[in-house]
């Protein structure tokens, strides 16, 4: 029989498309291949799928099935998964050459992949040996020449962060290979705003502050592997964890597919009955089930995106701890059949402050009866508002006012009750300021009007102030000695034009006398 050079031609397409082969001379019929591992972890095993007779020109002819295979159910296999290719094969010489399209063309990538994904299934036992692994390389040594499918061991790579792998190769010599990744990837972002500056938001970013009361916009997003293509379904699973700050919003929830809008119908949002503390998880039972037809689909590369909102609600955490939310994914990571990877955590944080004010009085003694507001400037269609934050002392008792779950922008606190005989202070408007990335940075609150000066303490994520009143001015009393003095004057003024009234009468009764 003549050498199948069919053969040789699938292979050399299939490694052009999977990795990167390279040749090293050997003696003695017993070659190695070394998988120079792109991720440690791998536990990679060899089985020999054809063998044949190698000649001095590294040909294999008279094709037969491998030491490693179950020929004839492989072969009936084929048949079921592709008639029109296989039907008329009785022979693993005559597989190869069905492989090769029969008329002398190439095999694509995608046909050897195929042929790959049912031999899987009848494969017996592994030939060589393994090494440990050292410098990232994993060597299989001992093997007859012949074309081998070289795959992760099953259940090696469960719940791992990689994919498990299933290649073609011919040895006919040492061969090297470098694997290419089918890793899928996850992210988590959030935005951010100034709602007094404006209704525009940030970019997708890993952190935010916020207003207690306010939604928050999150993003999940999974990009899918290279190799997605040669599975035949895809399970994913996008897995978040919110902090007790956050309240999610399942009305809120969109999915897209490369920036299309993906139909609800396509997949699950799970609030109850979640293991692993987790908040809600979004599930796409298989992705392949989605369809042009659908006018959505997922393709190699392709990134899947969730968008939602949530609420930063009263029991958030104030300061520089702030509001974690975290996320990943699990998915199917065995092209070849059952297996689940996970994704790392990937985490976001929203912050939010308060302010604290201590009312005094000039000799900066603790001074109750105040009342104060808290308004928020607003940008927004409509222009520019102040809105009521919050109102605090409504009772009198109070010295130390704590306004809590605030975001930066600009703000005004207005007296609005003044403790008795004291003068009410002009309104204090001030800007609250932040910077944060994982963590809180800096915090400050800039005085526009006012006299007050504001102190922070990231860890507390405050802003502390003390507001002093001062005594109203105080007028003269009745019966004080400013009325007694006049009331004395005019006791004296009336005396003396007693007297001297007495004195004329006196004068004039001499003069008649005379």
């Amino acid at each position: 029989m003549k050498p199948t050079k069919k053969l040789t031609a699938i292979l050399l397409s299939l490694m052009m498309a999977l990795m990167l082969v390279i040749p090293a001379f050997a003696t003695g019929g017993n070659y190695s291949i070394t998988i120079e591992n792109e991720a440690q972890g791998h536990t990679y095993e060899a089985y020999q799928i054809f063998s044949g007779d190698l000649s001095s020109d590294s040909v294999l002819s008279n094709i037969q099935w491998g030491e490693s295979v179950n020929g004839a159910a492989l072969l009936a296999a084929l048949q079921t998964a592709d008639a029109e290719k296989y039907d008329s094969c009785d022979s693993a010489a005559k597989v190869a050459e069905a492989l090769g399209g029969g008329d002398g063309t190439e095999a694509t990538a995608a046909d050897a992949e195929a042929f790959a994904k049912v031999a899987e299934d009848y494969l017996t036992t592994p030939k060589g040996s393994a090494d440990t692994p050292t410098g990232g390389n994993y060597v299989i040594s001992g093997l007859p020449a012949g074309y081998y499918l070289v795959k992760d061991k099953d259940n090696s790579l469960e719940g791992s962060h990689d994919a498990y792998t299933n290649y073609i190769v011919q040895v006919v010599e040492n061969v090297t290979m470098a694997p290419k990744s089918g890793t899928t990837t996850s992210e988590k972002k959030v935005k951010d705003i100034n709602d007094s500056q404006g209704l525009t938001y940030t970019d997708w970013q890993d952190s935010a502050d916020y207003d207690i009361g306010d939604r928050i916009p999150f993003q999940l997003k999974a990009t899918l592997p290279a190799n997605y293509s040669t599975y035949s379904q895809y399970a994913l699973t996008f897995h978040d964890t919110e902090s007790a700050g956050l309240s999610f919003q399942s009305d809120s929830v969109k999915v897209y597919i490369d920036g299309k809008l993906v139909d609800g119908g396509n997949y699950t949002v799970v609030t109850e009955g979640l293991g692993g503390g987790f908040t809600f998880e979004v599930r796409f039972e298989d992705l392949k089930k989605i369809t042009a037809a659908d006018g959505v689909q997922a393709g190699n590369n392709s990134v899947v995106t969730v968008e939602y909102e949530s609420v930063l609600n009263e029991g958030a955490v104030i300061g520089g701890a702030g509001n974690p939310n975290t996320m990943h994914i699990t998915y199917s990571n065995n092209p070849n059949g059952e297996g689940k990877g996970k994704t790392p955590d990937d985490t976001v944080i929203v912050f939010t402050y308060k302010v604290i004010v201590d009312k005094v009085n000039q000799e900066r003694e603790e001074l109750p009866g105040a009342e104060f507001t808290l308004e928020k400037k607003i940008v927004n269609g409509q222009g520019e508002s102040w809105e009521t934050v919050e109102v605090l002392g409504t009772d009198g008792s109070l010295t130390t006012f704590t306004f809590a779950g605030l975001d930066d922008g600009d703000y005004r606190l207005s007296e609005t009750k003044t403790p008795e005989g004291y003068n009410t202070i002009e309104p204090i408007e001030f800007t609250v300021t932040a910077q944060h990335d994982m963590t809180l940075t800096s915090l400050s609150g800039n005085t526009v009007t006012g006299e007050i000066v504001m102190t922070a303490n990231l860890t507390e994520g405050s802003l502390s102030a003390t507001v002093v009143n001062n005594k109203g001015a105080q007028l003269p009393e009745t019966g004080g000695m400013g009325t007694t003095l006049f009331y004395v004057l005019g006791g004296v003024l009336v005396v003396g034009a007693g007297v001297l009234l007495v004195v004329k009468r006196r004068v004039g009764t001499e003069n008649k006398e005379e």
